[in-house]
């Protein structure tokens, strides 16, 4: 059975995943596009990490029988081409929960200590020549109340890290959570309580733009957005126009509207901003524990035996 990889393996990786049993892989870089129209006809699974899978890709790979995110939205991927063909499409829930948890605590902490413009001015020789007005945009995190927007596998691990650090905590899902860390409220009284939120769930047709104008208003003036789920929960536009006035103190993103982002785009001309490029899953742990179930799902397909985490 052969296996298509659309991703930029780097020589670590790419030696971790010659060693995996009775997988034909075939690893063709994200940027290659002709390398991936090549192979395609080819595959008999894709897996899928980031640059989107459309209706074309799909048609263009008659083997395709399985379309196994690396990950787990699954929003870069055209459900319903892969459904009228009859393909599978699985995800990997929990799988990167640790790597995400820790960058939203570090996009948190760097957000509320300004990092990027002291990384910046000390590497200028600037360090230690700060204007005075700065010490009053200096936070700590700890005694700070903390909304958790959803409650998943990445939420479950990085709210007792927060407990631990001293912070009070919020947390919204679709339903209260007995087994939650913190107190639940709707959405809009945790944005009008918190003075961080962390936003943890899907996008989908109903949470796409949730994170608008209007929510961004009813959050307390100073406060910080943290995004390590999907750009496309916030309106960018009103998100800039929030950090530019001070009615948000900080953001620290790691996804955006449009990936790659355009260089230009006018939230890298903001000091309180702190980014990252859509790296907040990207550990040797999350490669090691998503594709030794993706390389399960593989033989699964082969056997004829129910497939792990099915989504479509």
């Amino acid at each position: 059975m052969k296996v298509l990889l659309h991703y930029r393996a780097g020589p670590g990786l790419a030696q971790r995943l010659a060693t995996l049993p009775g997988i034909d892989l075939s690893v063709v870089s994200d940027t290659d596009e002709a390398a991936f129209t090549a192979a395609l006809p080819q595959a008999d699974a894709i897996w899928h990490v980031l640059r989107p899978l459309t209706a074309t890709d799909i048609a263009a790979a008659p083997r395709l029988r399985l379309i196994q995110k690396i990950g787990v939205g699954v929003n870069t991927i055209d459900l319903e081409a892969a459904r009228a063909r009859g393909i599978a499409v699985c995800n990997l829930p929990g799988t990167n929960a640790r790597a995400v948890a820790e960058l939203a605590l570090l996009l948190m902490l760097g957000a509320l200590r300004r990092v990027t413009h002291f990384d910046a001015a000390t590497r200028a020789g600037k360090g230690w020549a700060q204007p005075p007005a700065l010490q009053d945009s200096l936070f700590e995190l700890g005694g700070r109340t903390v909304g958790l927007v959803g409650y998943g596998a990445i939420p479950a691990l990085l709210a007792p890290v927060l407990a631990a650090l001293g912070c009070r905590l919020l947390y919204t899902s679709t339903a209260p959570k007995p087994e939650a860390e913190g107190s639940y409220r709707t959405l809009a009284g945790l944005l009008a309580e918190s003075d961080v939120v962390s936003l943890h769930i899907p996008e989908t047709p109903q949470t796409r733009g949730l994170i608008d104008a209007g929510a961004i208003a009813r959050m307390k003036r100073g406060a910080v957005l943290v995004n390590t789920a999907r750009g496309g929960l916030v309106d960018q536009a009103a998100l800039v126009a929030a950090l530019r006035s001070g009615h948000l103190g900080a953001a620290g993103l790691d996804v955006f509207a449009q990936e790659p982002v355009d260089p230009a785009d006018p939230l890298f001309s903001l000091p309180n901003v702190v980014v990252t490029p859509h790296v907040a899953w990207m550990t040797t742990g999350t490669f090691d524990r998503s594709f030794a179930i993706a390389a399960e799902n593989v033989r699964r397909l082969a056997a004829g035996e129910a497939l792990l985490h099915r989504v479509a």
